[in-house]
């Protein structure tokens, strides 16, 4: 059976990437141990503290401290946390919607295909983001409801590049042999035709992955994603940028968390890209 495979070892740029994505996890992993306060706790007193190093600085709070007085540091962790769930749910949500109908659209073929690139086309005339900031301002705000919302709006590359995938794929003299031993449609796409589109879903889905992170600061930013007291890097940076005159560090450690995040994620995709080789029958 030919199968796509991603060569090994990754290239110098997809390790630097995972290391940094992996530090992310853990970092989101491990917020309850590694905070140093209740990311919710404030203390007016205490309101922007500079970072250790600086005048002023308080040792237990190493990045400073916000305009309510909460430890930056705890909340950085803390929102990794959402943005990876965010990242990583609506990639999933994405994924399924689109991969499912993809299958569908390019194994039956016929008015099934017509219907479903359709319904592709006309979604492609919506900006992703656009729509999404549509439906939120109509559905209202939620940790839930962004995942759900930006998987809907972002499913349409995912079903694009498994059809074409499958439309290949149904040729293979393993597929007509599977069809020739009395195997059904279903089975056949299940355990022939969906294991060997798999590869470039998986780069897709990496890509995305940073796409959704991103789409999630946005609306955060905005006031559309997550609400308080949950901690959003997106809402932080905006939060900062109030005060980026007297505290720069409220807005920049927000801004360094999103970029390094989507940096890694990136990283690694391009490496997993360009690893992509298509095996041997």
């Amino acid at each position: 059976m030919s199968r796509h495979r991603l060569s090994l070892p990754l290239p110098a740029s997809a390790f630097l990437g995972l290391v940094l994505t992996l530090a992310v996890v853990l970092a989101a992993l491990l917020a309850p141990i590694l905070s140093p306060h209740d990311y919710r706790k404030q203390a007016l007193r205490k309101r922007l503290l500079p970072p250790f190093g600086y005048e002023g600085a308080d040792p237990s709070h190493p990045l400073g401290t916000d305009y309510l007085g909460r430890d930056l540091l705890s909340r950085l962790l803390f929102g990794a946390r959402v943005s990876l769930f965010v990242g990583l749910g609506a990639v999933l949500v994405a994924g399924s919607i689109g991969t499912t109908l993809g299958l569908i659209s390019g194994f039956f073929g016929g008015w099934t295909d017509s219907v479903i690139m359709r319904l592709v086309d006309i979604q492609l005339s919506f900006p992703p983001m656009l729509l999404a900031i549509t439906i939120i301002a109509v559905l209202g705000t939620g940790l839930l409801k962004i995942v759900i919302v930006l998987g809907f709006a972002c499913w349409v590359q995912y079903a694009r590049v498994t059809r074409a995938v499958t439309l290949s794929i149904k040729e293979k003299q393993y597929v007509e042999a599977a069809r020739a031993i009395g195997a059904g449609d279903f089975r056949i796409i299940r355990y022939h035709v969906f294991p060997n589109a798999l590869a470039p879903i998986i780069v897709i889905a990496t890509v995305n992955a940073a796409g959704m992170i991103l789409a999630e600061a946005a609306l955060s930013f905005l006031g559309l994603g997550v609400q308080p007291p949950t901690p959003a890097w997106g809402s932080m940076l905006s939060d900062g940028r109030e005060y980026f005159k007297i505290a720069w560090w409220t807005a920049v450690f927000p801004g360094l968390a999103i970029m390094l995040t989507v940096a890694g994620i990136n990283l690694l995709a391009e490496g997993l890209q360009s690893g992509q080789r298509p095996g041997k029958s």
